[in-house]
């Protein structure tokens, strides 16, 4: 099937149907002569590993070769169809092709099935078929086929076949994959192909054209900056596997992982600009890797298997978790938010959750809203994120118990992760959502407009979804639908502020209300540095204002789907930040004085009813229509009556 001279691989292959020592050995030579960043075998795997890798690797070599060196894409896929043929013959126990007749081998020995061999495959002819990704769920989907089979397949190799594991290397295998698409932008458009995924883009301001004609500029970091952290959450949940496996592949998973998160540091420290530049990790940087996952498989325990189900390795700490715990609770304390009320109606451990919760988020808001340095803020929140990392991975481990802070440690971390990441095991959180919440305020360093609702809704998510989600894990809930609903008050939580500050952040240099809202009611920016609202922002506060009631309204379900020693607490927030809109109404959207709050005395109210007696059930825009009556109806009403 494939002509003399075609492909330089084949140039040192045996004959078809050769014995299983030629096959064998010509697979051993491939893989050891051909260029990789990492050694296809690493000595530290057992040596009676080392041929079956071989084998593997032969196969997806020829694989990519098939796909990628054949210049006409109809003979290239003309050629992976000869190619999954011949694995159809493998397993139908008539191997020919020698890469066939070496792996026969491996499968038969490790007990492998076709579907990943075949899943790669297909993503290779993808790749003939397809050169642009339309949204972010069609790049993961090529990921699919295209990364997550090869972990498979060394899980299998490995004696692991359990769906606990697969999931985990799925998630690094699909992180190494677009580690690797944000590096290579550059090499990529010179094939013609752009793996970022265009609605991502779209959200930054960028469209193809953008990409193709290669401009930089703030645009594309604030993309660079989206793509790595979603990237970085897909690390973080694989990174529990490393514990889970043969102490010697533990050490090469270990260095796989801390290569991938290598690049990511490479592309923030050279600017984003992958554009233009391809980021490098140096031999020396490649030794220190492996330095520390050996120091990291020397010292640490392993992690059980039965253990690890939705939880997170919790790192020692020469802070303990209880003074972790008090020192959350002082933060909270000082910050005099009406979040921290709501922390008394819970029950202590819930209490405590809270706390490191809110802690961990203050201290993240503080780096984003202190000082006027744009790049200190950005190393700032760069620093709480890979000490996040560090922490809920238990990288940082040492010897004696301790845990490792480097100069880059922020403020407050050595103090708060310990609790933080308790938290997240006993309650099952993601860490993507504290994640999604450090790009959130980064969005606040870069993005002073929000073109769309679509937009900010996008950063509502990141600034108030995520807390709402988080809280939801540590109210408790067991109906999937609850998370939608943490989604949705926590997007009507940040409208009611969006609304309230409108004038003050106007001062900062941010307006948050959409431009496409601005332009329906006739208003501009600078109508909110005014000294007073015109009837144009009044109108337009108040149709953002219906939006929040909205997402009152609809959010308010989750009451009946979280723990019932929880729905005081949430019953608490819900009440208070509805009221303090319905105060905004009252006032005819009157924002530009001083700041509308509720009183103490009505925050006590609420708490009272909370803590003892009947939570209300009752329809929160009934609600609110009453209080317009008791109130004389909001100005415009009055007006018009």
């Amino acid at each position: 099937m494939l002509r003399p001279g075609e492909l330089e691989i084949a140039e040192h292959a045996p004959a078809n149907n050769c014995s299983p020592a030629a096959a064998q050995e010509y697979t051993r030579w491939l893989a050891t002569h051909h260029y990789e960043n990492f050694n296809v075998a690493s000595w530290l795997l057992p040596k009676d590993l080392h041929q079956h890798f071989y084998n593997l690797y032969a196969y997806c070599r020829w694989a990519d070769d098939l796909g990628d060196e054949v210049p006409q894409k109809d003979r290239a896929l003309e050629l992976l169809d000869w190619w999954e043929r011949e694995l159809d013959h493998c397993y139908d126990g008539r191997p020919s092709h020698p890469v066939f007749v070496a792996l026969r081998e491996t499968i038969i020995a490790k007990n492998i099935p076709k579907q990943p061999f075949a899943d790669l495959l297909r993503a290779f002819r993808q790749d003939q078929n397809v050169k642009r990704y339309p949204t972010w769920d069609s790049m993961i989907g090529y990921c699919v086929y295209s990364a997550n089979p090869v972990g498979r397949l060394v899980l299998y190799l490995c004696g692991y076949c359990d769906e606990e594991r697969q999931a985990m290397s799925d998630a690094t295998c699909t992180a190494l994959q677009l580690a690797n698409f944000w590096q290579d932008v550059e090499r990529d458009l010179e094939k013609g192909r752009i793996y970022i995924p265009l609605d991502i883009a779209a959200s930054h301001g960028l469209t193809e054209n953008d990409i193709v004609e290669r401009r930089f500029d703030e645009r594309y970091v604030s993309l660079m900056k989206d793509l790595i952290a979603r990237t970085r959450v897909l690390f973080s949940q694989g990174a529990p596997l490393a514990k889970m496996v043969n102490g010697r592949l533990s050490v090469d998973l270990e260095m796989f992982s801390r290569g991938g998160v290598a690049v990511l540091d490479a592309i923030e420290t050279m600017g984003y600009d992958t554009l233009h530049n391809r980021p490098a990790i140096s031999k020396a940087k490649q030794v220190s890797l492996l330095g520390r996952s050996l120091l990291t498989h020397l010292v640490a325990k392993p992690i059980r298997p039965e253990s690890v189900s939705g939880r997170l390795a919790v790192p020692e700490s020469s802070v303990s978790v209880s003074r972790s715990y008090a020192a959350c609770h002082s933060i909270a304390r000082a910050a005099h938010s009406n979040f921290y009320y709501a922390f008394f109606l819970l029950p202590k451990p819930k209490r405590d959750a809270l706390a490191a919760l809110y802690a961990f988020m203050r201290l993240v808001d503080d780096v984003a809203d202190e000082g006027n340095d744009l790049a200190a803020k950005q190393r700032g929140l760069a620093d709480w994120r890979a000490a996040l990392d560090d922490a809920v991975t238990g990288e940082e481990r040492l010897v004696d118990g301790s845990t490792a802070l480097n100069s880059a440690t922020p403020n407050g971390a050595a103090e708060v992760l310990p609790a933080l990441v308790d938290t997240m095991q006993r309650y099952k959180m993601p860490a993507r959502y504290l994640h999604d919440l450090i790009s959130g305020a980064e969005m606040d360093l870069t993005l002073r407009t929000y073109p769309t609702f679509d937009r900010l809704r996008e950063y509502c998510y990141r600034v108030a979804g995520t807390v709402g989600l988080t809280c939801t894990h540590v109210f408790g809930f067991h109906d999937p639908r609850a998370l939608d609903l943490a989604e949705k008050l926590g997007l009507a939580f940040q409208l009611t502020n969006i609304i309230r500050d409108a004038h003050d952040d106007f001062a900062l240099g941010r307006v948050y209300l959409p431009e496409e809202d601005l332009a329906r009611y006739g208003v501009s920016p600078q109508d909110f540095g005014k000294s007073e609202a015109t009837l144009g922002v009044r109108e337009l506060l108040r149709f953002e204002a219906d939006r929040a009631w909205q997402c009152y309204e609809e959010g308010s379900a989750l009451f009946g789907l979280i723990d019932p020693e929880s729905r005081g607490a949430l019953w608490l927030l819900v009440h208070t930040y509805s009221a303090l809109l319905a105060r905004i109404e009252s006032l005819d959207f009157a924002v530009f004085g001083e700041r509308v709050r509720l009183s103490k005395a009505e925050k006590m109210l609420f708490i009272a009813k909370a803590r003892f007696g009947r939570l209300s059930e009752e329809n929160i825009l009934e609600k609110r229509d009453r209080d317009r009556r008791r109130a004389g109806g909001t100005g415009s009403q009055r007006r018009a009556g």
